[in-house]
């Protein structure tokens, strides 16, 4: 194996954090395992890469302490590969890493909060069709933890780039980015239509990566009855590989919405959304018709 060059020693920080994450494999099996990919055989399906590559990196990626092995067979001993908190902390780093290549390689460098109907990013979220949302748990506005997934049918996750009970609280040039503005719209129609949801066996949650208390400010004032959930460290959105956009040197989720069963299947991907009122009633027939 070719000897690998430490930058250890570096007093630049961004050197001393490539030493961990410096090749693409690395990143890739944080990627992956932030999905909810965490056995050695599933993670070698996903990448492609062979038994010798994987392990290695693996074993470099426990080192660093960036995942923990975690045994979930005895005969033989076999081990399951998870994130630690360190781990975690890299969720940002691939979302910016997506952001740009959404931008500046799939795109034109334009920000939006939005995708055009036939490009490549629409095509990966489309993909999400017929996957599973992992088991993970999201801040709501009570403080607590909560799983987005809710114990009926079907679930209606909206995720929103970002709402508040104030005006003056949304970035410069919001109104400005594509996409970008309808999400009190958005969260009102479902609030009106709340009923009809329940009636079909569906919970509606919204998803945003605004922090707790900035959502529970908008879900006041606007007199929600359903609860928005923070992705604030962004496991949704890296599980998911959820689009995003930044404003206000902020990553922010782009307005799309996932139904999801009780058994974490998603059943129907709504990406993009160019009618606020439409797509709220697409995902009110989906349920309907599902149940």
């Amino acid at each position: 194996m070719a000897q690998r060059t430490s930058l250890a020693d570096a007093d630049c920080s961004i050197a001393q954090a490539l030493d961990v994450v410096g090749d693409w494999w690395t990143l890739l099996i944080v990627r992956d395992t932030a999905r909810g990919v965490h056995r050695f055989d599933a993670l070698q399906q996903e990448l492609g890469v062979s038994r010798k590559v994987l392990t290695e990196r693996l074993r470099l990626l426990v080192e660093a302490g960036v995942l923990v092995r975690e045994p979930y067979q005895e005969r033989p001993v076999r081990y399951e590969y998870r994130l630690t908190p360190r781990g975690r902390a890299l969720l940002p780093v691939l979302i910016a890493l997506q952001d740009w290549g959404d931008a500046w390689v799939l795109g034109e460098g334009e920000t939006m909060a939005t995708t055009a109907e036939a490009s490549r990013e629409a095509d990966r979220v489309a993909g999400l069709l017929g996957t599973q949302v992992p088991e993970l748990a999201l801040t709501g506005a009570d403080g607590e933890r909560h799983d987005p997934v809710a114990d009926t049918p079907y679930t209606v996750l909206y995720c929103f780039p970002s709402a508040y009970a104030r005006a003056d609280a949304y970035p410069p040039g919001w109104a400005g980015i594509p996409g970008a503005s309808g999400c009190t719209l958005e969260s009102c129609t479902y609030r009106d239509q709340l009923a009809e949801f329940t009636a079909a066996g569906a919970t509606v949650h919204g998803v945003s990566v605004q922090r707790p208390d900035e959502q529970r400010a908008f879900a006041e004032k606007e007199g929600l009855r359903f609860p928005l959930l923070s992705d604030a460290d962004l496991t949704l959105t890296a599980a998911l590989r959820l689009p995003t956009f930044r404003a206000a040197g902020v990553s922010r989720l782009k307005r799309l919405t996932l139904v999801v069963d009780r058994e974490r299947t998603v059943r129907q991907v709504l990406y993009p959304i160019t009618d606020i009122e439409a797509s709220v009633r697409t995902a009110l027939e989906t349920v309907r018709t599902l149940g």
